[in-house]
């Protein structure tokens, strides 16, 4: 998630009248913007909306029925009407997360999820300890509105181990819940409307909905496999005066693309020449497998100019707690901290003094953690590998990418289908990482975060079911 990846607003703003009406499908089974845009033949995505011959997962409504309460406590009022739901514009096109979705599939199929980024396993027990040992010592009101100095701290030392840069912890250290609220606090306090802001296609689906949010005009690079190199001549000809900051992910969700030294450095000189912005979302930087990972604030000329964005959730497996960070410059942190001041105001404060401990394990516990993933990474690897997928290199993370089409359905929404309901595996599509669906149609992703058993039992599967064609 990467920061983390399930959004539940939408089910819980929801459930009540899903729950209510015996005639409305649940609406949190809609789809996001991508398969209102392109995979979709029901009559509830057709209205101005370009059409395809891509399967529905299910059929979904729109709104919610006008209809009579059976059984209503208040007689002065026996008859309510529920109006359709209201949703602002520049968020209504994105509807509930994909990951949500395919969870929520996994359980009613008994599938075996390898499509969310969340462990299937706990976090390590000295943290949780730490945790414990906080609520009982009483530290349980609010925390300081951009985190408990003990653990700003601890963030601007494991900053300096890891990039060599001294941060005053008091100035340039923002905690946020998670890295997910450190994306949209950073979008939101430094992003004005009609600002120009650059992605990688591929990327994490909150960057687009929050600066959808912020009113910023997106442009997009797309990365091909199978290396998904940043194509430096598009990306020379996209930026410009007009563009106000370039958003990295490294290691890179959902293709487990760590950007180079090389793409890193063309990526900063530009910057530098144009007065661009860099936001960086190094959430799985202790899952770098196979090249040191290399934070872009590191870089010559590059701190000044760069929001560092962070969380404990993927290093320490508790995903959970939605503990993030946000490393700015201070003329950069003013902007972080007034959206933060009004978005959450304040983190989790025992979880914060749980989160110090966790960022002081010494260096065994993080080679641990990457010897541990290897193994399960070879596992899947070697098993998809087995079972006929073409596999794209991963060299961080904890996902695989995939290219689906030796098994002869039509794109990747109807393979994910396929999988879940006739296999009983879950996977995500990666349609819903780009803006033009249509380029993400013949891959999909799978996660290794999940024990050695749970991965040997999801291969078994798909080598007994799924078969090319």
């Amino acid at each position: 998630m990467q920061a983390a990846e399930c959004t539940w607003t939408h089910f819980e703003m929801l459930r009540p009248l899903c729950l209510k009406s015996p005639s409305t499908t649940p609406l949190f089974f809609n789809f996001s913007k991508h398969f209102q845009k392109g995979y979709s033949d029901s009559s509830f995505f057709r209205s101005n909306r370009r059409t395809s011959n891509y399967p529905s997962f299910m059929a979904t409504i729109s709104s919610v029925s006008t209809y009579k309460d059976p059984v209503s406590t208040h007689d002065a009022t026996p008859n309510i009407t529920h109006q359709p739901v209201q949703v602002a514009k520049r968020l209504e096109k994105f509807k509930t997360t994909i990951f949500t979705q395919m969870s929520m599939l996994a359980i009613k199929h008994g599938a075996i999820n390898l499509g969310q980024g969340f462990p299937n396993f706990d976090g390590p027990d000295f943290v949780k300890e730490a945790a414990i040992q906080a609520i009982k010592d009483g530290k349980n009101q609010y925390a300081r509105g951009y985190g408990v100095p003990d653990f700003n701290n601890a963030i601007a030392a494991r900053f300096k181990k890891d990039t060599g840069l001294v941060i005053d912890p008091e100035k340039e250290v923002t905690v946020t819940s998670g890295c997910t609220e450190a994306i949209a606090a950073t979008m939101l306090g430094l992003i004005n409307p009609g600002d120009e802001v650059i992605l990688f296609a591929p990327f994490y689906d909150s960057y687009e909905a929050t600066l959808s949010m912020a009113g910023a005009k997106v442009k997009c690079i797309r990365l091909r496999p199978p290396d998904f190199a940043v194509p430096i001549d598009e990306l020379k000809s996209i930026i410009s005066k007009n563009t106000r900051a370039i958003l990295i992910n490294t290691p890179h969700n959902p293709t487990g693309k760590m950007f180079t030294c090389e793409e890193l450095n063309t990526i900063a000189s530009l910057c530098i020449e144009n007065d661009v912005l860099v936001f960086t979302d190094e959430v799985y930087d202790k899952l770098a497998f196979e090249m040191d990972h290399i934070s872009m604030a590191s870089l010559p000329g590059m701190y000044e100019r760069t929001v560092t964005m962070n969380s404990l959730g993927k290093t320490f497996s508790l995903t959970g707690w939605k503990i993030g960070w946000a490393i700015a410059p201070p003329h950069l942190t003013w902007g972080v901290r007034q959206a933060h001041s009004f978005l959450t105001f304040a983190t989790s404060t025992p979880m914060q003094y749980a989160a110090t401990v966790a960022l002081q394990a010494p260096d065994s516990y993080f080679a641990e953690l990457k010897r541990d993933y290897m193994a399960k990474k070879a596992i899947l690897v070697q098993g998809l590998k087995d079972v006929g997928f073409k596999v794209f290199p991963s060299s961080g993370t904890y996902f695989v990418v995939v290219d689906h089409t030796p098994f002869g359905l039509e794109n990747d929404i109807a393979f994910c289908e396929y999988l879940i309901k006739e296999v009983g595996v879950v996977a995500i599509p990666t349609s819903v990482f780009y803006l033009n669906p249509e380029d993400g149609k013949n891959l999909v992703r799978f996660t290794f975060c999940k024990d050695e058993e749970t991965l040997r039992s999801a291969v078994e599967r798909m080598k007994e079911k799924l078969k090319k064609k």
